[in-house]
């Protein structure tokens, strides 16, 4: 379908949300007649107010003609003397694509690349064109692959997808907008239906008679009702343009691998949701592994940091790529399965050109980790850019000594409510209370399951001793980790290990069970312990 064909349609559908409107409208207006004709005075009063109250969130659904402009366009603007091998490589792409390059380029955080477009006249004439380049996904890209990226974006332009993306924009905003305004009208009434009958229920209980249940069902149901009928048009509407949407996005996958080539092209689109993954675990498990102590990587590291991932577990990556989506993300994703994509472009003639000995795609930017820095200036929130910075196994360290720690409070308090100890002498207190057989007290003061609350005797204890046992490894650690004889490594293959000292790792499991036994015996948990004090 051709970029006036689809200009026609989208602005049918963009109509139709007007017809739908003032159809509504049409209808409220006959029910007023209707009622000022025939119905009784009360009824006619109901019925008009109803009326109006409906009639203005339609009026002003349709009045919002103007769609919101975004925000100020996010990333890091990058000129051609800031990057010029970066420019040069878009320019190069975009007279082989037979497209205007962009004017101006953008790097994210993100794991994604993507071009814009401020059109105007509903996107009938072109304006200022960006693109944005995710940094985490430049990462884990080759230079072919990030060609196939760019030659794919590229491609959108040349179908006039971003100059008609406005279009297809104002009918979903039109319709979202009308559907928030009708729902929060309704929650407004069930708030205000809940609050009138908690009143109600103040008074019987004053009274001394039995409060009613809160019943709010049937507040705003008039408005949840409008709600739906905006709703399924703005199905009908996204379902109307889906189609046309994945056939823009094949349609650039061709463009990319014609330019890019086939190999490099189906490699990227196999790329980009195993870069994600790992980019979502990376930023989970390492990244923000502090920030509940007020602790970040070193500066540029913060999503930087995903290059030592994806180097360190290739295997995974690989096995990643294996497991390619066969589904949208949702049924109004615009993006046909990336499994489907990278079908279609393997189905292709060979073409000779194959990814082997392209370099890292970072290797196009004069400084990767100046870039990466910049980035986080932009991205993360002010607090964030105030907390404390450390390299990677400093990081590492402080936050899971940090998350020992915390581990140990519960224990703690509880020992200090029944031995009266310091919250620092802890540890030496409990192996007393051990010794003296009122080790049980302080573990049923732990948090535990009904089920255990409600056990006695021999049951009881053996619900505590898994808590008790947990606890006291944790105040053990942590002690070992106070006083500079245990520490955390980094590790980017697998999850962080604790070195403990010489003999330590080998004796503190047996240590633990003999301190937790029904018979408990803490002497080889204090020689682990020596020199410590005790």
């Amino acid at each position: 379908m051709g970029a006036t064909l689809r200009a026609v349609r989208a602005l049918v559908l963009l109509s139709g949300f007007y017809a739908l409107c003032l159809g509504l409208l049409a209808l409220l207006g006959a029910a007023d007649w209707a009622a000022v004709l025939w119905a009784p005075a009360a009824t006619r009063i109901k019925i008009l107010v109803v009326s109006v109250l409906l009639a203005v969130p339609v009026f002003r659904g349709m009045l919002m003609l103007r769609t919101p402009r975004d925000e100020e366009p996010g990333g890091v603007l990058v000129t051609e003397a800031d990057e010029p091998r970066l420019w040069e490589t878009v320019r190069a792409l975009a007279r082989e694509v037979g497209t205007r390059a962009p004017d101006e380029i953008r790097l994210t955080a993100d794991v994604n690349a993507a071009v814009t477009e401020d059109a105007r006249l509903l996107g009938l004439l072109g304006g200022v064109r960006r693109m944005y380049l995710g940094l985490p996904l430049m990462a884990g890209l080759d230079e072919a692959g990030l060609r196939a990226v760019l030659a794919h974006e590229l491609g959108h332009y040349v179908n006039s997808d971003t100059r008609l993306a406005g279009i297809g924009a104002r009918g979903r905003v039109q319709v979202t907008r009308i559907v928030e305004l009708f729902r929060a009208k309704a929650d407004a009434k069930v708030e205000k239906e809940r609050a009138r009958q908690e009143r109600r229920s103040e008074k019987r209980v004053a009274r001394g008679r039995k409060a009613k249940e809160i019943d709010t069902t049937g507040a705003g149901v008039t408005y949840r009702a409008m709600a739906r009928i905006y709703t399924v048009y703005g199905r009908l509407y996204l379902r109307s343009t889906l189609a046309g949407a994945r056939r823009q996005e094949l349609a650039a996958d061709l463009a990319a691998a014609r330019i890019a080539g086939r190999d490099a092209t189906a490699r990227a689109l196999s790329d980009i949701p195993a870069i994600d993954a790992v980019n979502d675990f990376y930023l989970s498990s390492y990244a923000t592994l502090g920030t509940e102590y007020g602790l970040l990587p070193a500066r540029g590291e913060v999503f930087g940091g995903v290059r030592h991932l994806l180097a360190a577990r290739g295997e995974q990556l690989a096995g990643l790529r294996e497991e390619l989506p066969e589904e949208p993300a949702s049924p109004y994703d615009s993006h046909p399965p990336i499994a489907e994509r990278v079908a279609r472009v393997e189905a292709l003639p060979d073409d000779g050109r194959a990814t082997e000995g392209s370099g890292p795609a970072l290797a196009l930017l004069s400084s990767p980790d100046a870039a990466m820095a910049a980035i986080e200036d932009v991205t993360l929130a002010p607090e964030a850019l105030r907390m404390r910075r450390l390299d990677w196994p400093d990081l590492v360290h402080e936050s899971m000594s940090a998350r020992v720690a915390q581990g140990t409070e519960e224990l703690r308090t509880a020992t200090h409510e029944v031995t009266g100890a310091a919250w620092t002498a802890a540890l030496p207190a409990l192996l007393d209370a051990i010794d003296a057989g009122s080790a049980w007290e302080i573990a049923a003061r732990l948090p535990r399951s009904e089920e255990a609350a409600a056990a006695t005797g021999r049951a009881a204890r053996e619900f505590a001793r898994p808590a008790l046992r947990r606890g006291l490894s944790a105040l053990v650690t942590d002690e070992l980790l106070r006083s500079g004889r245990a520490r955390w490594e980094l590790s980017w293959s697998g999850p962080a290990t604790l070195h403990l000292p010489d003999g330590t790792a080998d004796g503190l499991g047996t240590a633990l069970d003999a301190a937790t036994a029904d018979l408990p015996d803490t002497a080889p948990l204090r020689a682990l312990l020596t020199p410590l004090p005790l």
